[in-house]
């Protein structure tokens, strides 16, 4: 099964759009979790089984383990094996933003989609098709390539103009005519430009986009709905972390940006 078809059948179970970013920063987990053995883990878990019947997808962040070294790889590792073993429906997605040489790819090819068992990462055109191969040759995980990224200063070298076009442009168009000969690269647009949306959704057809920015950041729910969606209703994973993992009641933070996201998709 390739990764569109898992995320294609998970989002109509579902009914969702919601992508949960498990950035679980060891420093804001509550007191009690932190204390405990596999504190990262135990954390995820209970994020993770209240709001399972509710999402798409799942995307840990790879920094917020990294920084931990060896007990941090050992919780993005059980937490992957978790949402694997228990809810295998449900879609992983590795936020690492990488890219690199060919032969450097391969390695984290290895840690993410062997290793971690993820379905898709995110990954840096800056390299250029060359350099990605080891990623687009697997052809049944995900290539997310970021284009119009949803942080304030994304346009300090995503908005240059280069024969004509703004650069995201550019990146929107390779990655749709030239990257995806197997069908499994999708891009990384943020919630927080709508207008840059809306543009790349005309350059991509229905191809899935990864959006973040939803939420803490200040994305508005409608606009992004309303500028993303594709022709079937659907093409958006549209991710929140912090305002669900951190929230007084996750679930309840879930349902609510899923039943807002789904008002607009008809």
């Amino acid at each position: 099964m390739t990764f569109q078809q898992k995320l294609d059948k998970i989002v109509k179970k579902n009914n969702s759009l919601v992508c949960v970013g498990l950035d679980s920063d060891i420093d804001k987990i509550p007191e009690k979790i932190r204390n405990g053995e596999h504190s990262q883990t135990t954390f995820n878990k209970t994020i993770i089984d209240s709001t399972h019947d509710l999402v798409c997808t799942y995307k840990p962040n790879t920094a917020f383990y990294e920084q931990r070294g060896k007990g941090g790889i050992e919780a993005l590792k059980m937490t992957c094996d978790y949402i694997r073993e228990k809810y295998p429906e449900i879609v992983i997605i590795i936020d690492a933003k990488r890219g690199d040489i060919g032969n450097t790819n391969e390695g984290y090819t290895k840690f993410i989609f062997d290793y971690l068992g993820a379905d898709a990462v995110t990954l840096h055109p800056y390299l250029g098709k060359e350099a990605l191969a080891p990623f687009f040759e697997r052809k049944d995980k995900g290539c997310i390539i970021l284009c119009r990224t949803s942080n304030k200063g994304a346009g300090e070298f995503q908005d240059l103009i280069i024969n004509g076009k703004e650069l995201y442009k550019i990146v929107a168009n390779r990655v749709v005519k030239d990257w995806n000969f197997n069908n499994n690269c999708f891009l990384v647009v943020g919630a927080t430009f709508p207008k840059e949306l809306k543009e790349v959704r005309k350059i991509a057809g229905d191809m899935t986009f990864l959006v973040p920015g939803i939420g803490t950041q200040g994305g508005d729910v409608e606009t992004t709905v309303r500028a993303g969606l594709n022709s079937k209703g659907a093409g958006m994973i549209i991710n929140s972390a912090r305002g669900i993992i951190f929230s007084a009641n996750p679930r309840v933070e879930a349902k609510k940006l899923r039943d807002a996201i789904n008002k607009y998709r008809i």
